[in-house]
């Protein structure tokens, strides 16, 4: 079984340090020493957590989607020609690019500072791993 230190874990799931230690304390994760004797918790725990947070997220539109990535956010940038626009999103800690109509810009009234969300559906996800440092 996987495991990551608790900076690790609650990076990966948007999440303080003192969140997981909080999880850990309630007994949800499991934990175990590395050589050094510092605390690592199970990565089957913290997808466990991490899955759950992710059902719990939603836009709060009411709107039923078969897309199932949406990513709430905000708008930093919008680049317009008369034609085309490019608006960018921070949500979270991961910025999204969407290239749309300029007149969807308009219509949905986007401009930096204002909250959206971004729904993404796609033919091809790529799945890398990362190595491991523990």
């Amino acid at each position: 079984m996987p495991h990551l230190r608790i900076s690790e874990a609650a990076s990966l799931v948007g999440v303080s340090d003192d969140t997981v230690r909080r999880w850990i304390d309630a007994e949800s994760i499991a934990t175990v020493p590395d050589a050094a004797g510092r605390a690592l918790v199970s990565g089957e725990d913290v997808a466990r957590f991490a899955q759950q947070r992710s059902h719990a997220a939603t836009d709060g539109s009411g709107v039923a989607r078969s897309a199932r990535n949406q990513f709430v956010g905000l708008v930093t940038t919008v680049t317009s020609d008369a034609v085309m626009s490019q608006v960018e999103l921070q949500c979270g800690p991961h910025r999204v690019v969407s290239l749309m109509s300029t007149e969807a810009v308009r219509d949905l009234r986007l401009e930096p500072g204002t909250v959206a969300t971004a729904v993404v559906k796609a033919t091809t996800v790529i799945v890398e791993r990362a190595r491991e440092t523990t």
